[in-house]
């Protein structure tokens, strides 16, 4: 079954002023559809991926043939990538954590401004295109980032949530100027759907 692009689960304008209206229409109608297209035609080359899910495929990369791993690689990436970011944000949401995934955070790294601090600063200082993640591993949550459109799952990690760093997701509103748009994204964090990831993560 060919991967199809998930409908937005809010209007394109909802995440205003912070993510702008024309940018949420060229990133998801656009970008994300981009991906979908290209990740089911690099797909269709390798018969045994059918009906395997993007995490499945990302998970063993290493079992994909290696002239097409690439393009499964970014573009099954950049499908899994994306379809996860639309739902870990919404429209008046943001502010500080709750339930699960607060208490979390907490233990891991201190308290919140602490671990706000360390995920700008992994999406801040990550060069050229990529992802800031909060992720969850055999020794609990970890900050990271990664290029292009990797994701953790391919280091056997479960994502819980993530920040999109590609120019493509704030260059229309905030041009070069990275660290404002990684500060503002804090106001359209969904922490009910972070939690559903955390706990889902747990039970793994």
């Amino acid at each position: 079954m060919a991967f199809e692009l998930p409908a937005l689960p809010y209007p394109h304008e909802a995440l205003e002023p912070f993510i702008d209206t024309q940018t949420m229409h060229l990133h998801h109608d656009k970008h994300h559809q981009a991906y979908t297209d290209n990740a089911n035609a690099a797909i269709a080359k390798v018969p045994e991926l059918a009906g395997k899910s993007a995490e499945e495929i990302l998970a063993n990369l290493a079992a994909i043939p290696e002239a097409v791993r690439g393009a499964i690689r970014n573009n099954g990436g950049g499908f899994l990538n994306h379809s996860i970011f639309w739902t870990i944000m919404g429209p008046k949401a943001g502010g500080a954590p709750t339930g699960p995934i607060a208490d979390a955070i907490t233990k891991t790294f201190g308290d919140f401004a602490q671990f706000q601090e360390k995920f700008n600063d992994a999406g801040l200082k990550q060069f050229g295109s990529g992802w800031a993640w909060l992720a969850l591993g055999p020794g609990g949550l970890q900050v990271l980032s990664t290029a292009n459109q990797d994701s953790p799952i391919s280091q056997g990690l479960a994502p819980i949530m993530l920040n999109d760093v590609w120019e493509h997701a704030y260059y229309l509103k905030y041009q070069n100027r990275r660290a404002e748009y990684l500060k503002a994204w804090w106001n359209v964090v969904n922490w009910a759907e972070v939690n559903k990831r955390y706990q889902a993560a747990l039970k793994k």
